[in-house]
């Protein structure tokens, strides 16, 4: 058996068994594709140059068991491979961390942010930041800033630190630990990137395995997704310079979203998943959402 045939083997395999996808690929070739050329020690780019490779019954063994694994755990392929890739920048993950794929990351490399910035930007926090792997993408962007990474699980930030050092950023990103932005202190940001855990209750208790795998602390938002928004909203001025700016994702919760912030005035950011993954919030807007919120709370 050549190389292409035990990928397309093993891609019916997945869809037999009806895994679920998401963590890096969306589709039963592309994820059979990766654990086979993994599993081959192959770069993950290099299927067309390999395809006609021959297999020995050793290496089809070793994939089969793989592909195997993948089915009876419902684990993530990042969870088994112990990499995952963004932007084309590789990082390690395990599962004490969520499976990086944020659509900030594409902002980043795309240069969406950039406009509301200036060169006086210099802190850059990532909030939630899991494996790290939006400090580190958001440190290679801008080289001249400083990035503050928090997350409240002391086993993500473990794995962050795993991934600070692997990119060399160790100077460059300060990883602090604790819930919110209470471990900012009164250090105020020029741009605070966050994917939250934004999940609402109905969804969360529809999750595939593959998404159950993950902590559920990265995922779960209460019952309209917004439990952790809320609370960032209130606090992100204080942590904002006057012309700094949120840059927030919510996933599928946008209707929740709008919802609970009916005032306040934000920019939907375009992703490869369209307008309304993530969004932008200025300082200002957030200050105005919460005037006119006192306001109408007055007797």
């Amino acid at each position: 058996m050549n190389l292409i045939s035990c990928i397309e083997l093993h891609a019916a395999r997945l869809t037999e068994a009806g895994v679920s996808f998401g963590h890096g690929t969306t589709n039963a070739f592309d994820e059979a594709a990766w654990l086979v050329l993994w599993r081959l020690q192959l770069p993950l780019d290099s299927l067309d140059e390999h395809a006609e490779r021959a297999l020995s019954d050793a290496e089809q063994s070793q994939i089969a068991a793989l592909i195997e694994e993948r089915i009876a755990t419902r684990k993530p392929a990042a969870y088994l491979t112990r990499e995952a890739w963004l932007q084309g920048v590789d990082f390690y993950v395990d599962e004490r961390a969520i499976v990086p794929r944020s659509f900030i990351a594409e902002l980043l490399a795309d240069g969406s942010i950039d406009a509301w910035l200036s060169d006086q930007t210099q802190a850059v926090l990532d909030l939630c930041t899991g494996n790290g792997s939006l400090a580190v993408l958001a440190a290679m962007a801008w080289p001249e800033v400083a990035v503050d990474a928090i997350d409240l699980s002391a086993d993500a930030l473990a794995v962050a630190r795993i991934n600070v050092d692997k990119h060399g950023l160790q100077a460059r990103i300060r990883l602090l630990q604790g819930d919110g932005l209470q471990p900012a202190g009164a250090k105020r940001y020029d741009l605070i990137l966050c994917n939250p855990p934004y999940v609402n209750s109905q969804s969360m208790a529809a999750l595939p395995a593959e998404y159950r795998a993950e902590p559920e602390l990265a995922l779960a938002g209460g019952s309209d997704g917004m439990d952790f928004v809320r609370e960032l909203l209130r606090a992100a001025p204080a942590h904002l310079n006057e012309h700094g700016v949120l840059v927030l994702e919510i996933g599928n919760e946008r209707e929740f979203f709008e919802a609970a912030f009916p005032q306040l005035e934000v920019a939907w950011m375009e992703t490869s998943a369209g307008e309304d993954q993530v969004l932008l919030v200025t300082q200002e807007a957030l200050l105005k959402s919460m005037n006119k919120n006192n306001e109408g709370a007055q007797p």
